[in-house]
């Protein structure tokens, strides 16, 4: 059983940052596809970035530029650094892990991530 919490969420104006971190069990962590998703009210939830087991990223349109995913495997823990927040980017944050064929890694894909954390909310006013 893979376990993940997030922390780091929190109520910041548009153009600050913040710093999600999600921190993971399992014995395997570094062969794990990693995502972050947000689900914002009354909207389906959606695909942020993604960090393959070797380490490639992706991202999606709307977040491009501004956030940034990383990984720790020593630390067993995700980051998803956020920058220039939106109004827009108000949502709760969720990290998910694909723990077989950590090399396939698409961002947008919910349904292929079988362990998923409680989520952290991230509000961003204007």
């Amino acid at each position: 059983q893979v376990q993940l919490v997030e922390s780091g969420g929190g109520s910041v104006q548009a153009g600050e940052s913040l710093r999600l971190s999600c921190k993971v069990s399992g014995n395997t962590y570094s062969h794990y596809c990693m995502g972050w998703f947000r689900q914002a009210p009354g909207k389906e939830r959606e695909g942020v970035a993604s960090i393959d087991m070797y380490g490639t990223t992706r991202y999606a349109d709307s977040v491009k530029g501004r956030f940034t995913i990383s990984r720790d495997n020593a630390e067993k823990s995700l980051y998803l650094q956020m920058n220039a927040l939106k109004p827009e980017d108000t949502a709760m944050f969720y990290c998910a892990a694909k723990t077989t064929n950590g090399g396939w890694c698409p961002v947008g894909d919910l349904n292929i991530y079988n362990y998923w954390g409680q989520g952290t909310q991230v509000t961003v006013s204007s």
